[in-house]
This record gives structure tokens, C-alpha cells and sequence, in this order.
């Protein structure tokens, strides 16, 4: 407390090597960086997760598809909103093909587990984006105080030979330096560690409700679009989409 209450840290700082002062420069910078990202990432992910939830409840009580759609497609920053859009947008295309009645269907019912699939990967891209920032600062962070504590280490001991003299005075400087590097090193590891893992979590739970919200649809799509209920009734297949993986 002495330490920090008589400004020993800064005109330690002051004193230290250009080396040593890159290395907590470049550690601050992470540091801002981190949190910047750490507080964006909880607000921008602990939305999406809300508008996931209320969009999956939205569709599993709507009286149909295109009610449970429309109840979504007010919130235009929801992801659902998104998947489901281009689902229905491609839909429509395909509709008006020419192609057999058979064969259209099972062209309609690919087509859209595709592009369910590859909207769900769009969407998580988006909401992943900047993590890595977040786990490079937790693993490069501790080698980079590392080195400026090596960095430190070396001083002294230069100062050490100079001197000819192995006196606390010699060796105090190099030493600081050196601890001071590694704690801030760990202070911004640490946090961006915890914080990645938090938000790896938050974003599996996302992805499990937007892959829930693609298999409502294609069950939907199966039971209530009038083109599949007539295939049924002329002896077409019948595939369950309630646990379907998109």
C-alpha cells in the first residue's frame, strides 16, 4: 500500500527502460481493449439472447407460421428474424419452379435446412465476433509480461556488473520493473480469460435456441404449407422436423 500511496510505482515507471515501458504500453492498451470489448459483448450478447428466447416462444405459440413470423418480424434486430426471412424469401423462389410436385418438395424441404443452416452460421459469426481479441489477450497476455519481467531480471543484473556490486540499490530497479510487468500481465489475462469463457457459454445458448427456432420452422413448413399436405394425401414421405439438425 506504501508503495502505491507514495507514487513509488510511477517514478518507477519513469525510471524504467524503454524496453520495459513498451511492454506495460502495449499491455494497457490490451487491458482498454479487452474491457471495450468485454462490456460491448455483454450488453450486444445478453440481447440477442433475450430476443432468441422471446422469438422461440413467440413461434411455438403462434397459431401458425406465418403469425408466429410476422410477431417476429417486428423486432428487427432479432436474429430469428433474419434466419427466418431468408428461409421464407427462398421458399417463395423455389415455389415457383418448375419442377414435378414430388420432387419440388423434397427440393423446398433441402433447399431450406440449407439455408437454415448457413443463416444460423451467419448469425453466429456476427455474435462471436471480436472473441478472439478476448483469447489472444488471455494467452498472449502472461508472455508479454514475461518478457518484460526477463526484460527486468536482465537489467539488474546488468546494473549489477556495472556497479560491481551486488547492493539492493543495484538491483531494486530491475527488479520492480520486472514484477510490475508480470502483474499487469496477469491483470489483463485474467479477466479476458474469465470473460471468454462466459461469453462461449452465452453463445452456445444462443446457437441451441436458434437451431431449436429452425426445426419449428421446418416442422411448421411440414404441416402447414398446402402443397406438402397434398403430397401427403397422394402417398408422399412424411419426415418429423421437431429435432431436426440444421
Amino acid at each position: 500500500m506504501d508503495f502505491l500511496s507514495n507514487g513509488g510505482i510511477f517514478s518507477m515507471l519513469e525510471s524504467a527502460t524503454i524496453v520495459v515501458k513498451g511492454v506495460l504500453c502495449l499491455l494497457a492498451a490490451m487491458s482498454i481493449g479487452s474491457w471495450t470489448i468485454i462490456f460491448w459483448k455483454l450488453i450486444s450478447l445478453g440481447k440477442a439472447r433475450s430476443l432468441v428466447l422471446k422469438g422461440n416462444q413467440i413461434m411455438e405459440e403462434a397459431d401458425s407460421l406465418s403469425a408466429g413470423l410476422t410477431a417476429i418480424n417486428r423486432t428487427k434486430t432479432s436474429p430469428l428474424n433474419r434466419i427466418g426471412s431468408a428461409a421464407v424469401k427462398e421458399y417463395r423462389v423455389l415455389e415457383k419452379s418448375a419442377v414435378s410436385p414430388s420432387h419440388k418438395r423434397r427440393l423446398i424441404k433441402d433447399t431450406l435446412r440449407r439455408i437454415l443452416r448457413q443463416r444460423v452460421s451467419s448469425e453466429m459469426k456476427k455474435l462471436s465476433s471480436s472473441l478472439s481479441f478476448l483469447a489472444t489477450c488471455a494467452n498472449g497476455a502472461p508472455f508479454i509480461g514475461l518478457f518484460g519481467t526477463v526484460w527486468g531480471i536482465m537489467n539488474s543484473f546488468h546494473a549489477i556488473g556495472t556497479a560491481k556490486s551486488a547492493a539492493l540499490s543495484a538491483v531494486a530497479p530491475g527488479i520492480s520493473e520486472a514484477l510490475v510487468a508480470t502483474a499487469i500481465g496477469l491483470s489483463v489475462a485474467i479477466p479476458a480469460t474469465i470473460a471468454y469463457n462466459f461469453f462461449l457459454g452465452v453463445l452456445g445458448g444462443i446457437e441451441t435456441e436458434m437451431v431449436n427456432f429452425a426445426g419449428v420452422f421446418l416442422n411448421r413448413i411440414e404441416r402447414e404449407v398446402s402443397w406438402v399436405e397434398s403430397a401427403s394425401k397422394n402417398g408422399g414421405d412424411s419426415d418429423d422436423y421437431s429435432s431436426a439438425e440444421v
